[in-house]
């Protein structure tokens, strides 16, 4: 008989929009999934949003709940996955922000990488804490009041983050550890009262992984240049809407 999985009956909120790194959310939800934890993808928007590898699109997957159909009591933690354009559509959301804020307040474990602390800078939960993120935004989690640590994977109380995708490791062992009531693993209690320095050169990951990308198709070119040229259309045709309606206005005074 096997014993009981660690997070047996717990169930955790995974928050995501559009434009999330696919690894940040696949594997987290893989390694719930297979130590008992059930878990639900809270969006935005119903229907399935779209992952990313870098600036490739990568797939489709299932919303499970809109973000006004749940609450933070309903879950026993919060993971946010990064990527270029979830955090930064989620942190524009006040519901996102009141979501993300109900977990911090109500002592609830919040687990983010990459970008995700972008969201946790709006919603305000930084001042004092000791954290890490993508190299590439440090500046703005120190300007959110934190101390910001370059190193793999950070534990401060109810929150662990990590840098990216190249620490996936450490960042499952210790999400796991922390959605568990666990200590955090010995390198992630590290902390100091400064914050390490800005990094001289950006970061060899994401070039490396750009230049072995594919070119974009034609179809995908010509595709974006239609989705602009449908844009510039709904814009010019609200503009014209508006006139008309003042027009009709100034001919009935």
């Amino acid at each position: 008989m096997t014993g009981r999985k660690k997070l047996a009956g717990q169930r955790i909120a995974v928050l995501a929009a559009d434009g999330f790194e696919k690894v940040e959310l696949t594997v987290p939800v893989a390694a719930l999934r297979a130590a008992g934890a059930e878990v639900d993808i809270v969006s935005l928007r119903s229907g399935k949003i779209r992952g990313m590898n870098l600036h490739q699109p990568a797939d489709l997957i299932a919303v499970d709940f809109t973000i006004d159909e749940v609450s933070a009591r309903d879950y026993d933690g919060l993971l946010i996955p990064g990527g270029f354009m979830n955090p930064d559509m989620l942190r524009q959301s006040a519901e996102a922000r009141d979501f993300v804020r109900a977990f911090d307040l109500l002592g609830k474990p919040i687990a983010t990488l990459c970008h995700g602390p972008w969201v946790l800078a709006s919603s305000g939960l930084l001042s004092g804490r000791t954290l890490t993120s993508w190299p590439g935004v440090r500046d703005d989690m120190i300007h959110a009041g934190a101390t910001w640590l370059d190193q793999e994977v950070v534990r401060d109380g109810n929150l662990v983050t990590s840098r990216g995708p190249q620490d996936m490791v450490p960042f499952v062992r210790d999400m796991i550890g922390l959605y568990a009531g666990e200590a955090g693993s010995k390198g992630a209690l590290r902390q100091r009262h400064h914050s390490d320095p800005q990094r001289e050169q950006p970061s060899a990951v994401t070039g490396a992984a750009m230049r072995w990308l594919p070119r974009p198709s034609l179809g995908a070119v010509l595709g974006l240049a239609l989705l602009g040229v449908g844009v510039m259309a709904a814009r010019r045709g609200g503009e014209g809407e508006r006139m008309s309606a003042s027009e009709a206005r100034s001919a009935s005074v």
